[in-house]
């Protein structure tokens, strides 16, 4: 399957989701990496007009679990999230975000993954990393 291919099956798996509603769209996959975008809108503020940290962590735990479930050769197997932290540097009140997913640690049963969430001019607005757990499909 092609990055292209890969990315409209992706985004074809969002209707009816967080992602959806959060208007989350993956944008690029590479290798080692995979990319989407989240608008700053009202929908994602919290009270004081500002990106929420939590739509933020919505943001990165869906490009670092999608990026695990896309590394799986083993169909047999899935992925979930176990842990995830954020630190949240910068704010940020309207446009766009941009996470990119790329592995720390990939093995049999765990995987770490750090997610940098950038603004437009390439600024670091979060810095999350994931660890997800590879369990066998019941």
């Amino acid at each position: 399957m092609t990055h292209q291919e890969t990315l409209k099956k992706m985004n074809s798996m969002l209707a009816d989701t967080l992602m959806e509603t959060l208007d989350i769209t993956f944008t690029e996959v590479g290798d080692d990496y995979l990319t989407a975008t989240m608008p700053v809108n009202s929908r994602v503020h919290q009270p004081m007009g500002l990106l929420h940290g939590g739509a933020t962590v919505a943001l990165a735990e869906t490009v670092a679990s999608s990026a695990a479930h896309f590394l799986l050769d083993d169909r047999s197997k899935e992925v979930r999230g176990i842990e995830i932290t954020a630190n949240h540097l910068k704010s940020k009140r309207d446009g766009m975000v941009t996470a990119t997913a790329k592995p720390i640690h990939i093995g049999k049963t765990t995987q770490l993954w750090e997610v940098r969430v950038t603004d437009e001019q390439g600024n670091l607005i979060s810095l999350c990393k994931m660890t997800c757990i590879i369990l066998s499909k019941s």
